[in-house]
């Protein structure tokens, strides 16, 4: 109906429909290629809303000395510490994110979230000067096997289970527990 606008996922589930047909059930026709896939090297997953045809973890390592890509780079511990603060308080500013952490968060560790593909710009914020504030991106979902925002841990069972504490983060002392150095916390925050 084009009075109603469709979300992505509903129209994509109704492109698929006239594909297989109206009357048959999606769910159950994703089952049985998932079910087919089970003794292959890749599979069919559930991510950021959708379905992705990829390859089993377990053959990663193959397939990039074998076709010569690079693997993922891992995050470090001070980018991951910016992504999960995005990922739980988006949308959030660049001087937010400082004030949880009692120092400058760089443009460059920004920057090398939004060079993976992982935060994106969100709305300007509403704060004097309508700062720039960074959101999670589809691939951020994809890249941790998420449907959903939503199925990130619940905060307060990660503060239940002594993980995180959002007094210790607002106060900045998250990063005591998760580094060796202090001195390499604060280099690695201000590169």
């Amino acid at each position: 109906d084009a009075t109603h606008p469709l979300a992505p996922a509903q129209f994509w589930r109704q492109v698929l429909a006239r594909v297989v047909g109206r009357n048959c059930n999606i769910e159950l026709i994703i089952d049985d290629i998932r079910a087919e896939l089970a003794g292959r090297p890749y599979e069919l997953v559930s991510v950021a809303g959708g379905w992705q045809h990829r390859t089993k973890k377990v053959f990663g390592d193959v397939i990039h000395v074998a076709f010569g890509t690079p693997a993922a780079k891992e995050l470090s511990q001070s980018e991951a510490l910016v992504l999960m603060c995005i990922a739980y308080f988006q949308p959030i500013t660049r001087g937010e994110l400082s004030s949880f952490f009692g120092k400058e968060v760089s443009r460059d560790l920004i920057g090398v979230l939004r060079a993976q593909d992982l935060i994106a710009s969100g709305p300007r914020s509403p704060q004097p000067g309508a700062p720039y504030t960074y959101v999670t991106t589809k691939n951020f979902l994809s890249q941790f096997g998420l449907d959903t925002l939503r199925q990130l841990p619940d905060f307060e069972a990660l503060e239940d289970a002594g993980l995180l504490s959002k007094e210790k983060l607002l106060a900045a002392d998250i990063t005591s527990g998760l580094f060796d150095d202090q001195e390499d916390i604060d280099a690695e925050m201000n590169e």
